[in-house]
C-alpha cells in the first residue's frame, strides 16, 4: 500500500509545480506589462506567446463585468491555484477510493467495499457541489463544465431547494446539502469503515 503514498505525493508534487509554473510565468507578464517594454522584443512574444492561451479567455469576461484588462494574470493566478485544489482533492479522493477498495477485496470484507464505494461517491458528489458553487460565480452561462456541473447536481439540489426557500438573492440549498453529504460521510466511515 506504499505504492499509493508514493502516488498520491508524487501528484501533489506535480500539481504544485503546475501552478508555480503558472504563477511565474504570470508574474513575468505583469512585470513586462509594468516595465512597458518593447511588445516587439523577443523576450516579450515568448511570454505573451506562452501566456496567451492562459490570459486571453480570462480577460474578455473581466472586460464585459468592468474590470480592468490589465487584471487578467491574477485572475489566472486564483484560477490556477482554485483548479490546482481541486485536482488534488480529486486524485486523493479517487486514490483513497481505490486504497480502500483493494484492502477491503484482499481481506475479503464485503461491508468495507460497499463502504468504500459508499465513501466515494458521496465525496465526489460533494467535490461536484462545491465545484458548482465556485464556478457559478463567474461563469460563462454558456459554459461547459457548469452545465456537466448543473446536470450532476441538480437531481439532489432541487428537492432541497423547493423545501428551504432562498435568503434574499442567495440559494443556501447546496451549503445544506453539503452538511448532509459530509454526515453521511461520517456516518459512513463510522459504521461501515470504521475509520
Amino acid at each position: 500500500m506504499e505504492i499509493f503514498a508514493v502516488l498520491s505525493l508524487f501528484v501533489w508534487y506535480a500539481i504544485a509545480a503546475i501552478i508555480l509554473v503558472v504563477i511565474a510565468l504570470m508574474l513575468v507578464r505583469l512585470i513586462l506589462n509594468k516595465a512597458d517594454l518593447n511588445p516587439f522584443s523577443r523576450p516579450v512574444i515568448m511570454i505573451r506567446r506562452w501566456t496567451d492561451p492562459l490570459v486571453n479567455p480570462v480577460r474578455r469576461p473581466l472586460v464585459s463585468m468592468g474590470f480592468s484588462p490589465n487584471i487578467a494574470p491574477l485572475v489566472v493566478i486564483l484560477i490556477a491555484i482554485l483548479l490546482g485544489y481541486f485536482a488534488s482533492q480529486f486524485i486523493g479522493l479517487v486514490l483513497f477510493t481505490v486504497k480502500g477498495l483493494i484492502a477491503s477485496a484482499t481481506y475479503g470484507s464485503p461491508i468495507s467495499f460497499v463502504g468504500y464505494l459508499i465513501f466515494g461517491a458521496l465525496a465526489l458528489y460533494s467535490l461536484l457541489i462545491f465545484m458548482r458553487i465556485v464556478v457559478s460565480w463567474g461563469a460563462n452561462p454558456h459554459n461547459r463544465l457548469l452545465h456537466f456541473l448543473i446536470r450532476a447536481t441538480e437531481p439532489i439540489l432541487a428537492p432541497f431547494r423547493r423545501i428551504i426557500p432562498p435568503l434574499g438573492m442567495f440559494d443556501i440549498s447546496p451549503i445544506i446539502v453539503l452538511f448532509v453529504l459530509d454526515l453521511l460521510q461520517r456516518a459512513v466511515a463510522a459504521t461501515l469503515l470504521r475509520v
